[in-house]
């Protein structure tokens, strides 16, 4: 009877040739994953504003904190600039997906909100304009979105929401609470949306604070919780630096055990009323009826 001799082990050396050529690969792969996400970083960081815009009696600030993981970085963003009637547009967003292709839309999303802000003041006709302009582009992504206009004749917040988390608002003498504003569908998802637009009329001092769900909401932390929490912050900090309570709000982020990036917007008010225009302009909108009192709920 034949026995057959059993394969010959492979040889040290064949191991190690092996080895090698597996490492080499993922070594490649890690290059290749590594060179995205600088390159995300990079976009990131052009595309974020370094100064936010203010006018006598309103102070701004804004916090911005990357993924932890490098696959997630380029989802979120912020931006404020000047209007050419005088007012300031601030907005934020969280771009869905991540890395490269995000980070490329949101710079689409920036832009594309001061192309239209321009020419539409009213936030819920600038994010409608800007949710066809996305549509057009046809990339396959979506987003979220908070608009918001100050006018500092009228010393009035007019806002929109594009399937954003609620801001956080509170005022000096301890109130506080959310703006849970109606609002439509994300940027990107139906043509011709419509969405609602709140305006508050600014008569005390105080803080609205915009954010992205990085700050509030993690895998053991439900986005209810992550928003009380910021709320307490913010009324406890409400009459102070802008910076300090975009700081405080932020904080909140290392609860939540989050893997996402994050970003926060606040606005303080002194409560000191109307001011002169910084930049007259034709055009000029000043709100003739009666409105809801500041940084509530109205």
């Amino acid at each position: 009877m034949l026995r057959r001799r059993p394969p010959r082990s492979a040889s040290a050396d064949d191991l190690l040739t092996t080895l090698g050529r597996l490492t080499a690969q993922a070594r490649e792969g890690a290059e290749k994953q590594r060179a995205r996400v600088e390159l995300a970083e990079a976009l990131q960081r052009e595309m974020l504003p370094t100064r936010l815009p203010e006018v006598p009696g309103l102070r701004t600030a804004a916090s911005y904190a990357p993924a932890r993981h490098g696959l997630d970085i380029g989802g979120d963003w912020y931006d404020g600039f000047p209007l050419p009637d005088g007012s300031l547009a601030f907005c934020i967003g969280d771009v869905q997906g991540h890395d490269v292709e995000a980070a490329a839309f949101m710079g689409q999303i920036r832009l594309g909100l001061r192309a239209v802000a321009v020419h539409a003041a009213d936030p819920g006709e600038v994010l409608s304009r800007a949710n066809d302009l996305l549509l057009s582009v046809d990339c396959g992504l979506f987003a979220t979105c908070t608009f918001v206009r100050f006018d500092p004749v009228a010393w009035e917040l007019s806002s929109a929401r594009a399937g954003h988390i609620p801001g956080i608002w509170a005022t000096g003498d301890g109130r506080s609470g959310l703006t849970n504003d109606p609002g439509g569908l994300p940027l990107g998802i139906v043509p011709g949306e419509v969405y609602p637009v709140t305006r508050r009329r600014l008569d005390t001092s105080g803080a609205l604070v915009l954010l992205t769900d990085g700050v509030v909401e993690g895998p053991s932390f439900p986005i209810e919780a992550g928003l009380q929490q910021v709320t307490r912050l913010v009324c406890a900090n409400a009459d102070g630096d802008p910076a300090t309570v975009a700081a405080a709000a932020m904080s909140v982020a290392e609860l939540t055990g989050h893997s996402d990036d994050s970003a926060v917007i606040v606005l303080c008010f002194d409560g000191s009323g109307p001011q002169p225009r910084v930049k007259p302009g034709p055009g000029a909108r000043v709100a003739a009826d009666a409105r809801p009192p500041a940084l509530s709920d109205g």
